[in-house]
């Protein structure tokens, strides 16, 4: 519910990574194409040559500057450092050589950390290992400062499994998740006490299951009360939910097979309820939320700036209305306070602020047509409009309540970019923009006091650059990161030009998007087109930052003769008010294809250089669904394709995300089957390439072998390429993306001609 807690799951230290971030079969060989071509070359672009530096991760220190990692000096490991954003003045805060245990030679790696309210104790995660997503478990330690013990937390459970690792207020004891029940440990005494004891594979405590996590995007799944006595936690029972299988063939001379409770649609979900508990152990209280818990969902879920109530954003299946409720820890009752509905579905309330003390809360809503920002009293009774005008506010990012300002990201006039706002809380006047540049986007990490900020602002071409600025003026006091060896290795590259434009395509409906020109570009000659797709609500592709949308592979295909474009449709989510993003309820698969395919249409007779004879598309999960779309509804507008990862048959997706957009099979069974690629695969024509992991816990391989199916039996001939066990990421092993981006490079090559006629 509040954006601003810190859980310690896995982050980059000092990062350096590849600018080729990438969301079969002809085998990769020394042939000058596509591998040690000039230019760019797939070698090039996989090696880490492109690499970008980072910084992080840092933490701000209430009234005591800018924490972060560095590289010790001597002995490995790193120091965790601590800058005046003023002065720049830099001292040693914790060294490697104190994060080094008691007999051991090398300090820990330390992959996130968290400073006690005090600042006397540190919290280190290390040693992790992933779950699903995200490096969410591994092993914990916490650095007393003053006697300078270390010691680690858990240590008769099981190393590794440790997770969401937190100081209670005084930080006396830390609680976390142990395959599937908390604990809490007493850090003076070292004693464990176990407050669930009944975690399983299907009753998870304190965590989440698969659903929950992929599609609420929750994870740590417990809360401390603010007066560190108390525990509240969500507890989830799967048992009931159909188990997918996931396949190994390859690790061992049987398979080895790995169950997951998955929801597809329409069909049985997993139950969440909310408990509280003491510290000390006991009986725990169920708050008695009203309604079939398989067909609501408690999605978010905070203590309420007290240690008496907790607020609980309730959903019903359909996530048509989302009810704000307030709970009594200690009966169990609640009620509402607060309610969104939609004809369509409504949002989470991913920014949820307590205000005044309690006495009210900030809510973002699309109640009036666009994300607006409200001031709602505890009660619910009154509600004041902050933020007015025909814009969408992206995300909240700070809230000086003594100065009467809340801060907030927004780009009023740009979808594709990202800028930092101000308005005033108590008056109705228009934003005041603090960002000064006029392109890119960016992001902000603000102190405790709003006074300073740690500003990443990057645009298509340009790599990030970091700098610490004074707030509200935005002034640069000094930089962090500037990429400069980045900026002149690309500067020294042969790089396609790039623009922004507009495409009008119906009835007042204009979409963004950017193109890559050969460099060599000549406007009299006709040139293929190569377009990447993306189209559902999860995201955008037109976005001016660097880095999006695979940037450096797409130049490389600039520089061997292909326009590139992508274009955003209706239901992205841009911030282009709510009538652009829910236009596409119940027809996931039917608006965005017709948008993109009018799109096409329209370049097309404005670019007399695109040859309609070459056109290819490509795209990935979301955008794999709508390149087979494209293919199969506009078989004469596109000639070669690439789906990676795909939904063939959206009945074959998980619950909420596919009902939350398209409503439940039964109520619309028509808009299930039009807006499913495998409807139409029977339509194919041009050349299609299906590229799937077959240990994907997302989108299940089995999307794969029944549109395979289906081509076969209208016999349809295609190519495929299978990545045993990869997940939908398609990165795990040695060689996995480079393999795959050959593969692409290759049928690409192959069945779109490159360069002009």
């Amino acid at each position: 519910m509040t954006t601003r807690r810190i859980s310690l799951v896995a982050l980059p230290v000092g990062f350096t990574v590849a600018v080729l971030v990438l969301s079969g079969c002809r085998a990769i060989t020394d042939e000058p194409d596509p591998i040690d071509a000039p230019g760019l070359t797939l070698k090039r672009l996989f090696s880490g040559e492109f690499g970008e530096e980072g910084f992080g991760p840092a933490r701000w220190l209430e009234g005591k500057g800018l924490a972060t990692l560095e590289r010790a000096a001597s002995g490995g490991g790193h120091d965790l450092v601590s800058y005046d954003p003023a002065s720049g003045e830099r001292s040693v805060l914790i060294s490697a050589r104190s994060l080094t245990p008691k007999g051991e030679s090398r300090p820990l790696q330390v992959s996130n950390y968290e400073f006690s309210g005090d600042g006397g104790k540190l919290l280190v995660f290390t040693n992790t290992r992933r779950v699903w997503r995200y490096h969410t478990r591994g092993d914990y330690w916490v650095l007393d400062r003053k006697s300078g013990v270390l010691q680690r937390l858990g240590r008769t459970l099981d190393s590794t499994w440790l997770q969401f690792a937190k100081f209670n207020s005084d930080a006396t004891k830390v609680a976390y998740v142990h395959r599937s029940d908390i604990y809490v440990e007493d850090l003076a005494s070292r004693a464990i006490t176990r407050l669930t004891s009944d975690g399983s594979a299907t009753r998870i405590n304190g965590t989440f299951d698969w659903v929950y996590e992929e599609e609420w995007g929750l994870r740590d799944g417990f809360r401390w009360s603010p007066d560190g006595k108390s525990i509240a936690f969500w507890q989830m029972d799967a048992s009931g939910v159909g188990e997918f299988s996931l396949v190994d063939n390859t690790s061992s001379l049987y398979p080895k097979v790995t169950p997951i409770r998955y929801p597809k649609v329409g069909t049985t979900n997993p139950s969440a309820r909310v408990g509280i508990v003491a510290s000390t152990g006991g009986d725990i209280r169920w708050m008695d939320v009203p309604g079939d818990s398989r067909d609501n969902y408690i999605a978010r879920m905070e203590w309420a700036a007290n240690s008496d109530e907790i607020v609980i954003q309730r959903l019903n299946r359909l996530q048509n209305t989302n009810h704000l409720m307030l709970f009594d820890v200690k009966t169990g009752g609640g009620k509402i306070v607060w309610t969104d509905r939609d004809e369509t579905w409504v949002e989470t309330c991913d920014d949820f602020r307590w205000f005044g003390g309690g006495s009210g809360f900030l809510w973002v809503s699309e109640r009036d047509g666009w994300r607006r920002i409200f001031v709602v009293s505890r009660n619910g009774v009154n509600a004041r409009l902050v933020t007015k005008g025909e814009f969408d506010v992206i995300s909240i990012e700070h809230i000086d309540e003594k100065g009467g300002w809340i801060y907030f990201l927004a780009s009023p006039d740009n979808p594709t970019q990202r800028f930092l706002y101000r308005s005033r809380l108590f008056e109705q006047k228009p934003p005041e923009r603090l960002t000064k540049s006029r392109k890119g986007t960016h992001r902000y990490q603000i102190s405790p006091d709003g006074k300073w900020a740690i500003h990443t602002g990057s645009s298509f071409g340009s790599p990030p650059v970091v700098d610490i600025i004074r707030l509200p003026g935005h002034e640069v006091v000094r930089n962090l990161v500037d990429n400069r060896k980045l900026r002149e290795k690309l500067g020294a590259e042969s790089l396609g030009k790039y623009e922004f434009f507009r495409v009008s395509i119906r009835d007042g409906v204009e979409m963004d998007g950017w193109v890559i020109y050969p460099p060599d570009f000549d406007a009299e000659k006709k040139y293929p087109l190569l377009i990447h797709v993306y189209g559902e609500p999860a995201g955008q592709t037109v976005l001016d930052r660097y880095g999006v949308a695979h940037y450096m592979w797409h130049q490389m295909m600039a520089q061997r003769g292909y326009v590139i474009v992508s274009m955003d449709n209706r239901g992205t989510p841009a911030p282009r008010g709510r009538a652009w993003r829910k236009s596409i309820y119940r027809k996931i698969g039917i608006i965005a294809p017709k948008d993109q395919a009018a799109g096409l249409r329209k370049l097309q007779e404005k670019w007399a250089f695109l040859d309609k004879d070459r056109v290819g598309i490509w795209g990935w999960s979301g955008g794999g669904s709508m390149t087979l779309n494209a293919l199969f509804r506009y078989p004469s507008l596109y000639h070669a394709g690439v789906a990676i990862a795909f939904v063939a048959n959206q009945r074959l997706y998980d619950t909420i995300y596919q009902e939350r957009y398209m409503g439940l099979p039964d109520d619309n069974a028509e808009g299930f089957r039009d807006g499913s690629p495998i409807t139409r695969a029977k339509n194919l024509e041009g050349d299609l390439l299906i590229v799937y992991g077959t240990g994907d816990d997302n989108c299940h391989y089995q999307n794969c072998e029944v549109l395979v199916n289906e081509l076969v039996r209208h016999d349809k001939q295609f190519e495929m390429m299978a990545y045993p066990n990869r997940t939908h990421s398609i990165s795990q092993g040695k060689n996995t993306r480079k393999h795959l981006f050959t593969r692409m490079t290759n049928f690409i090559t192959e069945h779109v001609a490159p360069g002009p006629r």
